[in-house]
């Protein structure tokens, strides 16, 4: 397998620290509100690599983070007239709803900075120590010309750097490329947490440092999150790991694209965004999550109703298969013939394709094109009706992929049909053979207001949610 490694610059073999073993850890929320389909793209796709390592065999541990301690959070609570702990524990009850949705699999760890105090504290002492932080009226900030290699991920020149900083109105710091690692309290309602410094509370980029080695080691496989994260939060995160632990922080860090509103980023503050509580009113967490994987993860991608329209008639051409399927396994001949065993085995090709794919830095889009090659492949051959034994391998076929996708995890299949919609079909099926076509559209009608079309087979009617 290769990725595209951001720290060169280029695509390389995956060789992890520990053979068999993964170490990721992911850029979580910072929970002040609902997050939006942008934060939701990171999400899924990390989500998806962790899947698909495990399907390769691989162990994998997988820490994502809840920033649970930041200036928005205490905004938020000042609004709300709540406190900040209370703000936080909101929205994260509130993440783990939609994530559930766009079915991502709860991290190994979901570490909160308030859990972690003594930690960070401790982390920063060890900066001080070495000379790379020091204190200022009770703040702390990192000295960024100590560490040599500033920049090496994101390519920023620290000279260039050098010419657009400023120091801030308040700040106290030696240098104004330098940046917090602790914050002193300015006002009574601010969390804050006794320190050698006084009371206070962590900088941003300080958490993520902390909480990766607290529960991953000094040293990961993978560090994940979105494009913006690069600079300067994960340069940040490069520099205070690097400086503390003495050695490389992650062999791979790896950053999804943006999502555009007509081809502008998405961001809550330009207030151009739209979270996925709301797009759940229009659509599934099944069609939200095929459409953030129609794309290549490190490309951007346009949000908009005809693209999401799209990937729900994408989604839908897998689920209706899928739904024959089911029909036939119910319905279909009994007993598996020679041409069905080769038609079963001609199907690995997909597999296969999907593999080489997925191994080509997690190329999602080629590896939906794979199943949708192979959903062809067995439409045709199941045309006329197929053994019931060649149904159930085919499905599965279909679902061990999706499954490495997320996908189609929340689809209802045939047997969840309620009875009085079975009694309709069964209605409908005794109107077709007395030849009351009449009554026999009537229900079909019916149905099809209901939200189900029938699909009349030579194994019987087959149900279709719309």
């Amino acid at each position: 397998m290769k990725v595209y490694n951001s720290l060169t610059g280029k695509k390389e073999e995956f060789v992890p620290l520990e053979e068999g073993k993964v170490k990721m850890y992911v850029c979580g929320p910072t929970v002040y509100n609902f997050f939006h389909i942008g934060n939701a793209r990171p999400f899924v796709v990390f989500d998806t690599l962790r899947r698909y390592f495990i399907w390769r065999g691989y162990e994998v541990k997988y820490v994502q983070n809840f920033t649970d301690v930041d200036d928005k959070i205490i905004n938020r609570a000042r609004e709300e007239g709540i406190t900040a702990p209370e703000v936080s524990e909101k929205y994260i009850k509130e993440y783990f709803e939609d994530a559930k949705a766009l079915n991502v699999i709860p991290a190994d760890v979901h570490p909160k900075v308030s859990e972690h105090i003594d930690d960070i504290i401790a982390f920063i002492q060890t900066l001080i120590d070495k000379g790379y932080a020091y204190e200022a009226d009770g703040d702390v900030y990192y000295s960024t010309r100590k560490f040599d290699e500033y920049g090496k991920l994101s390519g920023q020149n620290i000279d260039d750097l050098e010419s657009g900083a400023r120091i801030a109105i308040g700040e106290v710091k030696k240098d104004p490329l330098d940046f917090a690692l602790w914050k002193a309290q300015k006002e009574p309602d601010e969390i804050a947490w006794k320190s050698p410094w006084g009371m206070g509370r962590p900088g941003w980029h300080i958490e993520c440092s902390t909480m990766a080695r607290k529960h991953l080691g000094s040293t990961i496989d993978i560090h994940g999150g979105g494009q913006d994260l690069k600079f300067p939060h994960h340069e940040n995160e490069i520099a205070q790991s690097e400086a503390c632990n003495g050695v490389p922080f992650a062999k791979y860090w790896m950053h999804n694209g943006y999502i555009t509103i007509d081809g502008v980023k998405m961001s809550k503050s330009l207030n151009n965004f739209f979270t996925v509580r709301d797009i759940r009113k229009h659509y599934s967490g099944d069609v939200i999550r095929f459409f953030l994987l129609s794309g290549h993860y490190r490309s951007p991608i346009n949000f908009s109703d005809v693209l999401m329209e799209q990937a729900k008639q994408g989604l839908g051409r897998i689920v209706t298969c899928v739904e024959t399927l089911e029909h036939l396994e119910k319905n279909g001949s009994q007993g598996l013939t020679d041409e069905e065993k080769k038609e079963l085995e001609s199907l690995g090709k997909y597999r296969d394709m999907f593999i080489e794919a997925m191994d080509d830095d997690l190329n999602t889009a080629d590896g939906i094109s794979a199943i949708f090659e192979m959903v062809s492949d067995i439409n045709v051959f199941v045309r006329d009706g197929a053994s019931r034994e060649f149904a159930a391998e085919a499905e599965k076929k279909i679902r061990e992929l999706t499954d490495v996708l997320g996908i189609m995890q929340h689809v209802d299949d045939v047997d969840q049909i309620g009875a009085d919609v079975q009694a309709l079909v069964d209605e409908r099926q005794e109107a077709r053979k007395a030849k009351n076509w009449a009554r026999a559209d009537e229900i079909r009608d019916q149905l099809k207001a209901m939200g189900y079309t029938v699909k009349d087979t030579p194994q019987g009617a087959q149900l279709i949610k719309d």
